[in-house]
């Protein structure tokens, strides 16, 4: 493994290099030629292992000259679509279809994949509000340092597989990531659309710079995301998407041969989520019943759902209302909600998207 790190740049879409000292290593050869899967080792001392490593999933398809392209799934551990069709794709690809790189993690946050849930058991973080992450931190924030020091300076393009996880239903779409540039923007654009999912969603986190996807906006990657359904199931729908876009994603960079599998239905819908007043959050301590249905198109002040108090009958429940005009992008799948939980996402037209000048 190289000693060369990266640490996030202050100024977008470029990779500034300098180290950081670390004691991860890989047990395959990321220049290699040819198919691997291995691991990359992330030396922990817990309780009943004084000098032992988490071992995180890695492969590496290479072969010639050209594009890299970073796969990431499992960033949380209740999303199961990208792992799955991650791990077919490995196991099925020759190398001899392969013109460059493709660098897979399909099980990223694998003590919550292990588990099932959203966050790591081990240290309780989100990976995905870890970025640039901290070799000298926990478990979570030394595999986000790696990721962010060593896998993103060395690829073109990166593909992050979610699902809506156990507490969203999404509707299967593929996630325009917002670039701090004008240019890195279009080439994101693009390529989303290439995924050719049904649904395409711009979706900006409300900001937030912790995630993956931002940062590898920020070191100037070509950068597409996914939500395929959620629930905390395996959508038989969202999967075949999910398949197609990656090998999609794949033929867009050129590292696969072709033109895109584009169904009829590809990019029938671009959305965007247009910041915090695209999201309904409770404010009570209940349990909720959904009204509105994934995908059907709403209006400012349409009932959305109710919040119901079942240990006081006498109170009537509280009505929550659609706060705009928009197509419902996501729902909560529990029932039990507590105050700032988040009970549906709410997205508008994007046509934008669809622009010949971008």
């Amino acid at each position: 493994m190289s000693n060369l790190s990266v640490v996030k740049s202050e100024t977008p879409g470029r990779k500034l290099e300098t180290p950081r000292r670390n004691s991860i290593f890989t047990s395959i050869d990321l220049d290699r030629p040819g198919k691997q899967i291995g691991y990359f080792c992330v030396p922990q001392s817990p309780n009943d292992d004084a000098w032992g490593t988490v071992q995180v999933p890695l492969a590496v398809v290479k072969n010639g000259d050209g594009p890299t392209v970073l796969i990431e799934a499992g960033n949380h551990g209740d999303e199961y679509e990208g792992p799955i069709a991650l791990g077919e794709l490995l196991r099925a690809i020759d190398p001899a279809d392969v013109t460059g790189r493709i660098i897979a993690i399909p099980a990223i946050n694998v003590r919550a994949v292990e588990a099932g849930q959203r966050t790591s058991p081990v240290d309780g973080l989100n990976f995905n509000r870890s970025f640039p992450g901290d070799f000298n931190g926990t478990l979570t924030s030394q595999t986000a340092a790696y990721v962010n020091d060593y896998l993103f300076p060395i690829a073109d393009y990166f593909l992050d597989l979610h699902s809506g996880g156990s507490s969203l239903m999404i509707l299967p779409s593929a996630i325009i990531e917002p670039s701090p540039t004008s240019e890195g923007h279009r080439r994101n654009i693009k390529a989303t659309l290439a995924f050719g999912a049904p649904t395409v969603v711009m979706v900006d986190n409300l900001g937030e710079m912790r995630t993956s996807t931002a940062a590898a906006n920020q070191q100037g990657l070509i950068v597409i995301g996914s939500e395929m359904a959620g629930g905390g199931l395996v959508s038989q729908d969202a999967l075949a998407i999910c398949r197609r876009g990656i090998r999609n994603v794949l033929k867009h960079a050129g590292v696969l041969k072709g033109a895109p599998d584009m169904p009829a239905e590809a990019n029938a819908r671009v959305l965007k989520v247009p910041g915090s007043q695209g999201y309904i959050l409770s404010d009570d301590d209940g349990v909720f019943e959904p009204i509105s249905e994934l995908g059907t198109e709403v209006k400012a002040g349409d009932v959305a759902g109710r919040i119901h108090f079942l240990r006081s009958p006498a109170r009537e429940p509280v009505i929550l209302h659609h706060p705009i005009d928009g197509i419902v992008f996501a729902k909560r799948q529990p029932g039990r909600v507590r105050p700032g939980n988040c009970c549906f996402v709410l997205a508008n037209e994007y046509p934008e998207a669809l622009s010949d000048d971008l």
